[in-house]
């Protein structure tokens, strides 16, 4: 439980930063070279690449050298997880207003 609640929290710390969801929106359409996934945003190439190291850490991206290209991948699992994560307590949120309306309404029809 503690390695799956630290994980997440990696996982939720990557995506927290406005760059790095670009990033992610950018590599749902497929494997970008690090260039090609830079070139939309006005920042040196080392924040950049900070970005990406912490998108990596966080579980979210994968990078593989090719020749002399270094290719970042999306890794679905993790944002699955992340998503699966806030099912869950989207879930357990409305089953607690549902419990509460009905109160709210027995209180009601007791008036």
């Amino acid at each position: 439980m503690a390695n799956q609640t630290s994980a997440l929290d990696t996982t939720f710390h990557a995506l927290a930063d406005p760059t790095r969801r670009a990033v992610i929106a950018r590599l749902m359409e497929g494997p970008a070279s690090v260039s090609e996934v830079a070139r939309p945003f006005s920042m040196a190439m080392p924040t950049v690449l900070q970005h990406l190291k912490v998108l990596e850490a966080g579980r979210l991206i994968t990078t593989r050298k090719e020749g002399r290209v270094r290719i970042c991948a999306l890794r679905t699992e993790t944002l699955r997880e992340a998503e699966d994560w806030l099912s869950g307590q989207r879930a357990l949120w409305e089953s607690r207003f549902d419990q509460f309306d009905a109160y709210v309404i027995s209180l009601k029809n007791k008036e």
